[in-house]
């Protein structure tokens, strides 16, 4: 007892000591200073780990809430063991709990110990409770997150101590300056409340450096002055947001944006209040803003289809900076509907009838439409578009009209006539030197923009696959081997890398589509097997194989669901249970354990309700399926991917032009197997490839994509309605796209 009471009158003295001649942490380096008098050592009150004083009751309401966001956070995975789970990542894990539980519980007590300050004894209490306010709101910001960043959670505790020293050493404006990034700034909101100068400072900061993300959190503050600056920055790049804002419910966002007197924010104000159809006006605002066109003119032309196309364009070629994003989200969501989807329902009609909504189309039209309507135009879709861009454009040489394109997406263009076996004919259609120039420019500067940029490096290495002219072939294969050669002078790490690999294929497509060859492709990139894709990649530690089936609430998806229910239904090899409130579960019931879990399409926006519950199923019992299938229209793919965990061996893309999005699934999972078609998805030709994938692995073995794709060819070369279509899907070992992406970052990750 007399030890106990000593230490008490001690830690006592030491805190009055410390009030007299403070002690602080200096929050721009992190470095404790504890200053000491001639014989005696302050105790510094920031660092202690237990409680100077009891917790009074105008605070252990907040201590509660804390505890409660924590076990909150605990209990995620389905467990409450002390740990923050991070899916696939221990180190990220332990990094996390640390931070979230260890970490903030010692917050806590240092925000109890916190010295006044000169502060009274209400004021000081305030602090304390504001700083406790701060930690609290940093925990729900955790738990409300989706999809949290453990790196970026890790930080923003650190950053929250040292914020809230700082402010209880009434430097907060130090600290703030200090440190400019989005810790400070999320970390604000609570801390900053009654510091105008701090908060001001943080946000013009933030708003200067990413003007689309602060605009995004207009609301925290819509009614500051510096608000309409961060408003006018950000219109030049996410015009489309200040559009939904002038039009929002919202009355803090909409007058904000009506404040601001930037003419392209006002331009895109007046067509929201006075155009009779502000999102087909949107695209040409800029033309409202100069004063080219008035609303009427605009109004006029956004009604016709092929006018407007053909109006987008121009500002295409044209190149108005302003409106960009506007005017090319425009025309590819316009080349899809008015075009190339009515010339694929129309298949079956004469040409004249098929192509009749494109032939007032310029040339420059009809290349984007070819262009942005590859994820679904039909094979002879696109013939009839082509060979109507080569007539149009006679006399003059195809070089000019490319010249006018400011060869705008000429590789993806390539690409395609490579895949549709038109790069010749439009070849000879340009000038003999304009010819050559053009197939060094398509090969030629790979090795510029960052290390992950390779959207240019894929659509060489698909065209490469598909070129049929053995002299062009042969041209370009010199060519890599000259870049090559250059990039190895200029000890371009990345260009080296893409050239070695295109080299690499180009041999591989020398050799025969067999086990053996494939084999030794897969072996010369370093790769494992492309052709083989183990069952035991697939299977979970019980020996389960998981599979996940996503489908959307528009017509296609219900029909793609019901084929796919009725389908198991009816197999006594499976059983269907649809118990849950928004998904099914199928399993097998003979041969190995498979389990697929499929969401309601219930009807859009529920149909997201429906994902999600079922996401936040699977995470609360600990599953991560290996297997993923995309069920339905392209737009919703994106959605897909964007879920797509980690853990994913096999991914299926059952979409229209799904092959155009494999990089986004590599981002998620990089060692993924892909299943993709190059055009239309089709249930007819979905279905029976998750089968013959499902009965190989129900059997226990190892799935060949050389033997499936054999048995499915077989199959669908007798249906004859659907054989063109099953040839547009690309089996893992054929999609040079992505063997290019998975061996360059395997190369990158060794050098």
């Amino acid at each position: 007892m007399r030890t106990t009471f000593l230490i008490i009158c001690l830690l006592a003295f030491s805190l009055a000591a410390y009030t007299q001649q403070p002690v602080a942490r200096d929050t721009t380096t992190g470095t404790d200073i504890v200053r000491s008098g001639r014989n005696t050592t302050r105790v510094n009150p920031y660092l202690l780990d237990t409680l100077l004083k009891q917790i009074p009751i105008s605070r252990a309401l907040f201590h509660d809430k804390i505890s409660n966001e924590q076990n909150r956070a605990d209990a995620a995975d389905g467990k409450v063991d002390g740990s923050v789970f991070v899916p696939g990542n221990v180190q990220a894990t332990k990094l996390l709990s640390r931070a979230l539980i260890r970490e903030v519980k010692e917050m806590q007590t240092m925000v109890e110990n916190m010295p006044p300050n000169g502060r009274d004894s209400v004021v000081s209490n305030q602090q304390k409770i504001q700083s406790l306010r701060a930690i609290w709101e940093m925990l729900r910001q955790y738990n409300g997150d989706p999809r949290p960043d453990a790196g970026y959670y890790v930080q923003l505790v650190q950053n929250m101590h040292d914020m809230i020293v700082a402010a209880n050493e009434h430097k907060s404006l130090d600290f703030v300056m200090a440190n400019p990034c989005l810790a400070t700034l999320d970390n604000s909101r609570v801390l900053l409340d009654n510091q105008p100068e701090s908060r001001t400072f943080i946000y013009k900061w933030m708003g200067q450096r990413d003007p689309v993300l602060m605009l995004k959190r207009l609301e925290e503050f819509s009614k500051d002055t510096f608000a309409t600056d961060i408003i006018s920055a950000a219109a030049r790049k996410e015009p489309k947001l200040i559009f939904n804002y002038a039009l929002s419910s919202n009355v803090l966002l909409k007058k904000a944006i009506y404040r601001t007197k930037d003419p392209f924010v006002q331009a895109i104000v007046q067509i929201t209040a006075e155009s009779a159809a502000p999102l087909r006006a949107l695209p040409f605002v800029a033309d409202l803003m100069n004063g080219v066109k008035t609303i009427d003119d605009i109004d006029t032309i956004a009604s016709d289809p092929v006018r407007s196309f053909n109006e987008l364009v121009r500002l295409r070629t044209s190149n108005e900076p302003l409106s960009r994003s506007l005017y090319t989200d425009e025309i590819e969501y316009s080349a899809l509907k008015n075009f190339v989807r009515q010339m694929n329902e129309l298949h079956d009609t004469t040409d004249d009838v098929r192509f009749r909504c494109v032939d007032s189309l310029s040339p420059e039209a009809l290349y984007y439409i070819m262009v942005y309507g590859r994820e679904e135009i039909y094979t002879s879709s696109f013939l009839g578009t082509f060979h109507r861009f080569l007539e149009r454009m006679k006399p003059e040489p195809a070089n000019r009209v490319l010249d006018r394109l400011h060869r705008d997406q000429f590789r993806t263009f390539i690409r395609l006539c490579a895949g549709y076996n038109t790069l010749s004919e439009f070849l000879m259609a340009m000038e003999d030197s304009s010819r050559i120039a053009l197939m060094n420019d398509f090969v030629g500067g790979l090795q510029n923009g960052a290390d992950n940029e390779l959207e240019d490096a894929v659509n060489v290495a698909d065209a490469l696959g598909s070129i049929r002219d053995s002299s062009l072939f042969v041209y370009l294969q010199q060519k890599v081997r000259e870049n090559y050669d250059r990039c190895v002078r200029m000890e371009s790490r990345k260009g080296i890398a893409i050239y070695k690999l295109l080299g690499l294929l180009i041999d591989a497509g020398q050799s025969s589509v067999s086990d053996t060859g494939v084999a030794r492709t897969s072996a010369r990139l370093k790769l494992p097997p492309v052709n083989v894709l183990p069952a035991a990649l697939l299977a979970n530690d019980t020996g389960a194989i998981l599979e996940r089936l996503f489908f959307y609430g528009d017509q296609d998806g219900v029909d793609a669901y019901r084929g796919f229910i009725d389908e198991y239904r009816k197999n006594p090899k499976w059983k269907v249970d649809t118990s849950a409130r928004y998904w099914a579960t199928v399993s097998s019931l003979v041969g190995k354990r498979i389990i697929m879990y499929a969401n309601y399409p219930l009807k859009e926006p529920e149909d997201d309700v429906a994902i999600d519950s079922l996401d936040a199923f699977l995470r609360s019992v600990y599953v991560r399926p290996t297997v993923v299938i995309h069920r339905g229209h392209s737009y919703h793919v994106k959605g897909t991917i964007s879920r797509i965990d980690t853990n994913a061996r096999l991914v299926m893309l059952g979409s229209c032009g799904g092959y155009h999005n494999v990089s986004g699934v590599l981002a998620r999972s990089q060692g993924a197997h892909i299943i993709s078609s190059k055009q239309t998805g089709v249930g007819a030709i979905n279905e029976p490839i998750i089968r013959a994938i499902n009965t190989q692995l129900q059997e226990g073995s190892d799935v060949n994509w050389i033997a499936v794709w054999k048995g499915l060819d077989d199959g669908f070369s007798k249906r004859r309605e659907l054989y063109e279509k099953f040839t547009d899907y690309i089996p893992p070992h054929k999609n040079l796209g992505v063997i290019f992406i998975k061996a360059y970052s395997a190369m990158m990750q060794r050098k």
